[in-house]
């Protein structure tokens, strides 16, 4: 069995357990591209990040497809990831494309903006969006005003803090105020590599069930 075969396999078993066997959404990955993440993107961290995250995407999206965003102080989208074409896509779309802004400093407001904007404007659909935001540390705190905001669209953001930061805006997000929903989530791995699927896919889908029925309860989806 291949490892992305193997990968799916934990996810159906974690949906199984989570009674999710039956939730269809779109999924999205948005990666810190900063400078402080640079040698992640080098070491091959990113590119597993990528692998793992596509299993869950091939799970939910009828499409089997992963949209994929990076930024830093811009933020660019880039083709979506499939089973047919994910090997070196880290190599090929991102390290190897002049096109892209690398390695600056992190604003997270932009880029968030357009996942928003694809999501409830471009690509209006009953089906919600997971969206998995990979970031190293230094958020910046104008994201609280947009999460809240996003509160009333049908789309879940689950934050994963990777390495040794104190993540302080993200770990208030539980208890941020104002919002018919709760719309976030943030776990923190200091090694993501060091983590196995099975526990990476628990905690990923931690919250997004609870999610999904107080938004159908308050009419943000469809369930």
């Amino acid at each position: 069995m291949s490892p992305i075969d193997l990968r799916k396999k934990l996810v159906q078993i974690t949906l199984e357990k989570k009674r999710m066997t039956d939730v269809a959404a779109r999924v999205g990955i948005v990666l810190d591209i900063s400078g402080s993440m640079q040698r992640l993107y080098r070491n091959g961290t990113v590119q597993d990040v990528l692998e793992r995250i596509l299993a869950v995407a091939c799970k939910f999206d009828d499409n089997g497809s992963l949209d994929v965003w990076i930024y830093d102080n811009e933020f660019r989208r880039l083709p979506s990831v499939t089973e047919k074409d994910f090997h070196h896509y880290v190599t090929d779309h991102i390290l190897n494309n002049a096109s892209i802004h690398k390695f600056g400093r992190n604003n997270e407001v932009p880029v968030m903006e357009d996942v928003i904007r694809k999501y409830t404007v471009e690509e209006d659909s009953e089906l919600p969006a997971f969206i998995i935001f990979i970031n190293d540390g230094g958020v910046v705190k104008a994201i609280r005003k947009i999460i809240t905001a996003a509160a009333v669209q049908p789309i879940f953001w689950q934050f994963v803090g990777i390495g040794e930061s104190d993540f302080e805006v993200l770990k208030r997000l539980d208890t941020m105020e104002g919002r018919v929903v709760d719309n976030a989530n943030f776990m923190h791995l200091n090694d993501f590599k060091s983590i196995s699927d099975e526990e990476l896919y628990d905690r990923l889908l931690n919250e997004f069930p609870s999610w999904l029925k107080e938004a159908a309860l308050k009419r943000i989806i469809r369930m």
